[in-house]
């Protein structure tokens, strides 16, 4: 799951696509037609207020932007003002591909790239869960942190600079996107390295056979994250299944189509046909399987991955349905406690994509998160629960998302009212996703 710490803080001593793809698709409504013109418009904006005086070059975006007068939010988490977590820049800039802005989306591709390339303590080929949001001016990939003048220390976030696998995965994900898009050997070469990573550093085999969670903490006592889970498998399955097929993966391509196969075959075990849902994956031994929580991204994005046991597993849109369900919109865990933003979008984005079409009354919540600043709220309430924990010294379930303006939230939203499914690079017009038999 994609932890994001919020409230801790540790002391350290592309050609352009075409444009929104609701105009290829005459069921959508006004509605949606509105929110993938101003989500677009808000990603465009998070550009423009990261890039400061620069227009090109290397750019992270800011995952969370609390605008001066912004309405009800609480202050934004010092551990968050400057940080850039790769998973929802991977978002943003595929779903900027989706709005027709591949130059923008390129230059959150030639941050990451650099970030593989140049990381401040280590040459393996991975990228850490978050860096400093803004241009890349610096020779090494700057990471996330603040000065604190009182304490006379550097403050860090040990989360933000470990590596979870499955932010991995979607580094490359956008990165395959990107050479989908326009054919470039430096995105289709970090893809593969960070695949390499995956294989070498969280392959699990112990029964069942799969990828663990990564390395969390500081460099000097990093420690494997055991747990497997479903969301970050069906990740990697997607992503090396497409770097396999890539015509430059030359002697690597039955190695990535190998570990594709491992991955998929994880998230098979996790799928519990009498009840037609995934379970989450497995607790921190690695192989006892987890079977009382239910992350909602574990049920939807198998579906919207369009492998080819994709169709056996259609149960799990239901099952969501019916305990994921929070109003008009969605929650992250079972039985949730509220509405999550990026949640809600991505079952509209499977809904989009499996269905053709997704409720007015759940296109209207999403549009209903907008902030004054472009971006769209994590959540309406102040805060919800997750049930999960962000690392192993957290004293509990301690991830949570807040009230505040969140780009992950924005670029989910951009992708499904646009109809474009990130795990294929395809809008739903395009056929991204083979019909099932009935």
């Amino acid at each position: 799951m994609r932890a994001i710490p919020m409230l801790r803080a540790l002391a350290l001593c592309m050609v352009a696509l075409p444009a929104a793809a609701f105009a290829q698709q005459p069921a959508a409504t006004s509605t949606q037609q509105r929110l993938a013109q101003q989500s677009c418009e808000g990603l465009r904006q998070a550009v423009k207020d990261a890039q400061k005086s620069t227009t090109s070059g290397p750019l992270f975006l800011a995952s969370y932007r609390v605008a001066g007068n912004d309405r009800g939010s609480a202050p934004l988490e010092p551990a968050l003002a400057n940080a850039a977590y790769t998973y929802d820049n991977a978002l943003a800039g595929i779903a900027l591909l989706a709005c027709g802005d591949a130059a923008s989306a390129r230059r959150i591709g030639d941050a990451v790239v650099r970030a593989i390339e140049r990381d401040p303590n280590a040459a393996d080929g991975r990228v850490r869960n978050a860096y400093r949001a803004g241009p890349m001016t610096e020779d090494k990939a700057a990471l996330p942190g603040r000065w604190d003048e009182g304490r006379k220390q550097w403050i860090a976030d040990a989360y933000q600079v470990s590596t979870a696998t499955g932010n991995v995965a979607w580094a490359a994900l956008l990165l395959l996107n990107l050479s989908q898009a326009e054919p470039t050997p430096a995105y289709s070469a970090g893809a593969r390295r960070l695949l390499g990573w995956i294989e070498q550093r969280t392959r699990a085999k112990n029964d069942p056979d799969g990828y663990n969670g990564g390395w969390y903490g500081w460099d000097n006592a990093q420690r494997a994250q055991t747990w497997k889970s479903t969301e970050h498998n069906i990740d990697i399955a997607v992503a090396a299944a497409w770097a396999a097929r890539s015509g430059e993966a030359g002697g690597q391509g039955e190695a990535m189509r190998r570990q594709a196969r491992t991955a998929l075959d994880f998230v098979g075990r996790m799928w519990n046909p009498s009840e037609q849902r995934f379970n989450i994956g497995t607790k921190e031994d690695g192989a006892t399987i987890s079977t009382e929580s239910s992350g909602l991204d574990a049920q939807l994005w198998p579906l919207l991955a369009a492998t080819d046991r994709s169709c056996a597993w259609t149960g799990a849109l239901d099952w969501a349905q019916k305990h994921h369900r929070s109003g008009e919109g969605y929650g992250f865990s079972r039985d949730p406690d509220g509405i999550w933003t990026e949640g809600s979008a991505q079952f509209a984005a499977t809904l989009v994509a499996r269905k053709g079409s997704a409720p007015e009354a759940l296109w209207r919540l999403l549009a209903s998160q907008r902030a004054d600043n472009g971006l769209y709220y994590a959540t309406p309430s102040a805060r919800i629960s997750t049930g999960l924990a962000i690392g192993p010294d957290s004293p509990g379930a301690d991830f949570f998302y807040y009230h505040w303006p969140h780009l992950g939230a924005t670029a989910w939203i951009a992708l499904a009212a646009n109809g474009f499914n990130p795990f294929t690079g395809k809008t739903a017009a395009a056929g991204a996703i083979p019909s099932c038999p009935t």
